[in-house]
């Protein structure tokens, strides 16, 4: 299934000059969003996943159905002050300026198996920013795994040398 008709493309948003694409109208789509979870669960059915790590918070929407499918538990990656146990934390770049990412300290058990998910690869930051929370809690992090990548932001070159699946590229 080509699943780019099913994504919206909208310029100037947030700001002139950026063409947000937009998955809402994927998420509205029955047939696009089933494909997605089951194209997602095809790359990693082999792969022996104990938790799928979603970034807040277009990641929770595919990683919690992803985690289901493969057996493993879900675990959010949350902006600040959202989570009510003790975390980790590290902070990262924005474009404007800089940004945090919280995980509870006992998300994981030590050596878990931990695949990050999100919507979009964009620069990398925020991807980068959770693979140093995976590593924090003492877990292993086997991959990335994004519904959209943007090639020309380079975010791939941030994120450790793992494995990484995008369904759709621009």
């Amino acid at each position: 299934m080509d699943l780019k008709p099913l994504i919206r493309s909208i310029p100037d948003f947030p700001k002139d000059g950026i063409l947000f694409r937009d998955i809402t109208t994927l998420l509205q789509n029955p047939d696009g969003l089933n494909h997605v979870i089951d194209r997602l669960v095809e790359l990693y059915a082999d792969e022996s996943i104990d938790y799928v790590a979603g970034i807040e918070s277009r990641g929770f929407i595919f990683a919690t159905p992803l985690a289901c499918r493969l057996s493993a538990g879900f675990v959010p990656i949350r902006k600040p002050g959202k989570l009510p146990a003790a975390t980790h934390f590290t902070e990262y770049e924005l474009e404007y300026g800089t940004d945090r990412l919280e995980i509870h300290q006992d998300a994981f058990p030590p050596g878990s198996r931990v695949l990050i998910v999100d919507d979009l690869l964009a620069t990398g930051g925020t991807a980068a920013a959770a693979a140093q929370l995976v590593e924090k809690t003492g877990s292993h992090l086997t991959g990335f795994a994004f519904i959209i990548e943007l090639l020309d932001l380079g975010g791939r070159q941030k994120l450790p040398d793992l494995p990484i699946q995008s369904l759709i590229e621009y």
